[in-house]
């Protein structure tokens, strides 16, 4: 006797994505140095019928919401883990820029963890190609 096939979270969106005859789901990653390259990016996956999801806060520019260091620091924390619920949304990952720092190599481990797949706008970059 076989045991049950186990659903998860995961194959249950992926299934209603398919269901609801969704287009892909782009999450655009990449430092926030690169945010107008990303805001680029998000023209061309969108023409091209993509859905796209990116960083929406740049905590490296100035702004009145994240002007507190402790509260920025907070807000990165929980800005880090809404990108990382992008990536699982996805249905693949594009990254932007021509520089790859630790947070970028984590969401680009992560993604692929999860088997998306990884294109870069500068895939000299890819950490392992």
């Amino acid at each position: 006797m076989s045991s049950p096939q186990v659903i998860t979270p995961a194959d249950q969106l992926a299934e209603a994505k398919k269901r609801l005859n969704f287009p892909r789901i782009v999450a655009i990653c990449g430092s926030t140095r690169f945010m107008a390259e990303m805001a680029e990016a998000d023209v061309r996956e969108t023409k091209a019928g993509r859905i796209v999801v990116k960083p929406g806060c740049d905590l490296k520019s100035p702004h009145k919401l994240w002007s507190d260091p402790g509260e920025a620091e907070a807000l990165k924390i929980r800005l880090d883990e809404l990108h990382r619920s992008k990536i699982l949304l996805a249905d693949e990952v594009l990254v932007v820029g021509d520089y790859i720092g630790d947070s970028t190599k984590s969401e680009i481990a992560y993604a692929r963890s999860l088997g998306r797949p990884v294109r870069f706008t500068h895939p000299e970059v890819d950490p392992d190609a």
